[in-house]
């Protein structure tokens, strides 16, 4: 999941968070790359409730509905408590399920304009109605939140204090030299 070729920064808050999504869809492949087996996604761990395995799964599954299918309208079906219950996914499985993430994510934000944020986001979420840029916003924190806790997962079951560079400011759509004048 590379950025796309030609990609350059914009001002924009929608091509913003899009910047975000694909970022933090890279570096959850980063770390599921990072476990030296696949059986380690789905090690057990006292005392936390949720796995790698599972958490990826959840991750693709929450992207893929509601940029993918409610923004994008690619007809993603979701099956949330599959997410959950799934277990010994093959780490290219998941993977592969990571690049229909990104993928959706360019389906659902690609003809999006920062005009139509204020509009109300097109499903009813908990009884609950929410404009665009506002659940937006709540989908790529919990993207961020689910991703910390992939990598400390990581970190107790190899041992590895190995960093993949979640973070990355380099990647965030206006990110330029400091060399660059405006």
């Amino acid at each position: 999941m590379s950025p796309p070729a030609g990609s350059s920064p914009s001002n924009s808050l929608v091509s913003a968070i899009r910047c975000i999504f694909e970022r933090d869809l890279r570096a959850l492949s980063r770390e599921v790359e990072a476990y030296p087996a696949d059986d380690l996604l789905w090690r057990q761990v006292p005392g936390l409730t949720n796995v790698a395995g599972t958490l990826a799964l959840h991750i693709t599954g929450n992207v893929q509905h509601f940029l993918g299918a409610c923004l994008g309208r690619t007809g993603y079906v979701r099956h949330r408590d599959a997410e959950f219950a799934r277990r010994d996914v093959a780490r290219a499985t998941i993977l592969a399920e990571l690049e229909l993430a990104s993928e959706a994510v360019r389906a659902g934000l690609s003809n999006l304009r920062d005009a139509q944020l204020a509009d109300d986001f097109p499903e009813v979420i908990g009884g609950m109605r929410f404009q665009t840029g506002d659940y937006l916003l709540h989908l790529t924190t919990h993207l961020a939140y689910h991703l910390g806790q992939v990598d400390y997962h990581r970190r107790m079951v190899t041992g590895s204090e190995q960093a993949i560079g979640a973070m990355r400011t380099a990647e965030l759509s206006s990110a330029h030299s400091s060399e660059e004048t405006a």
